[in-house]
């Protein structure tokens, strides 16, 4: 079986970020060990470069993990810590409509505050290249929350590898048992929801 690819994007790019990031990494490195080859495969980007971060928001994975500032202020949109940074989700969906390619993956992670609101899935729903399991926030989150969260999470999606189940099927379930899990560690309500979105529309025009 092939191994499952983890394309981790940091526009965080502060130490607390890097930090969070440098635990999800580790957490992933410890879940291939005693394997004779990886079960992850595990693609790490923390760039300033426009391109460089679009491009790794289209490449293909199982599961786009990104750590980022979330702001929809104006419209939603993952930031750095200095403001120097940003990705917007209109111009990324400009973008991917120009390239002919949106976001292609079985599930996205959106590691930042309020990242769960409708005004983000419809602005992620622009960017789809297909169907996908989208994970965000209902509000404020800290490096505790985000780090029991994705600890769980990763340990529940690769607990049976998913035999059987689709990408997106996989970080669905590993997402409703990080949530439970979150709430049974923590006896406080888990910050993350799981939802399922589609194209929209109007990427499924821009992205044909």
């Amino acid at each position: 079986m092939r191994a499952k690819r983890v394309s981790l994007l940091d526009i965080g790019l502060d130490a607390s970020f890097d930090a969070a990031m440098t635990f999800v990494q580790s957490t992933l490195q410890n879940i291939n060990a005693g394997f004779e080859a990886p079960i992850v495969d595990i693609d790490f980007v923390r760039s300033r470069d426009p391109s460089t971060v679009l491009s790794a928001f289209t490449a293909p994975c199982d599961v786009l993990h990104v750590m980022a500032h979330g702001d929809h202020s104006v419209t939603p949109t993952f930031s750095s810590s200095d403001g120097r940074t940003s990705v917007s989700l209109e111009q990324l969906g400009e973008t991917a409509a120009q390239q002919g390619k949106g976001i292609s993956t079985g599930a996205i992670l959106a590691d930042g505050c309020r990242t769960g609101t409708g005004a983000w899935q419809k602005a992620v729903r622009d960017c789809l290249h297909g169907e996908v399991t989208y994970i965000g926030t209902s509000g404020q989150i800290g490096w505790h929350e985000s780090g029991v969260f994705c600890s769980a999470f990763y340990g529940a999606l690769f607990r049976n590898r998913g035999r059987g189940m689709t990408a997106a099927e996989q970080a669905q379930d590993a997402a409703e048992r990080a949530i439970h899990a979150y709430t049974m560690l923590t006896d406080r309500n888990c910050p993350f929801r799981v939802m399922t979105l589609t194209p929209s529309r109007w990427a499924r025009m821009a992205l044909a």
